[in-house]
């Protein structure tokens, strides 16, 4: 049941990123607010949080390394968020470390499911 509201948390934290994302490139950056930028690092802040709280406590060893990709994609956000709030950060930085988190974070989705049903096939390798 934890790992469950973990998840659910996790996918209310990734859907708060993705409307603050949107929101400035609907409205435009000047015209989009502040408000955006701090849906976006609660977003970012609840996967981070989510991603320490379910670690993978399994023996196989490949599942292992995957829920560890799925934290990088977490960190990914984090530093979004960080680029967002820096004086010296501009609207492609946020972006571009947003699109790698996404990409990380999709990747991972999968990539545990796929191994999930094979262990449940009985196939180990």
């Amino acid at each position: 049941m934890k790992e469950k509201t973990l998840y659910l948390i996790s996918t209310a934290g990734f859907l708060m990123i993705a409307v603050a994302m949107l929101i400035p490139l609907i409205k435009g950056p000047a015209e989009a607010g502040e408000w955006f930028k701090y849906l976006y690092a609660a977003g970012a802040v609840i996967m981070f949080i989510c991603s320490l709280l379910s670690p993978y406590r399994g023996k196989d060893m490949k599942l292992k390394r995957l829920f560890r990709i799925q934290s990088w994609g977490a960190i990914m956000f984090c530093a979004g968020a960080f680029f967002l709030f820096w004086e010296g950060g501009n609207l492609r930085d946020w972006i571009a470390f947003t699109l790698a988190g996404a990409i990380i974070r999709a990747y991972s989705n999968f990539a545990i499911v796929a191994r999930q049903r094979k262990l449940a096939e009985g196939d180990n390798h």
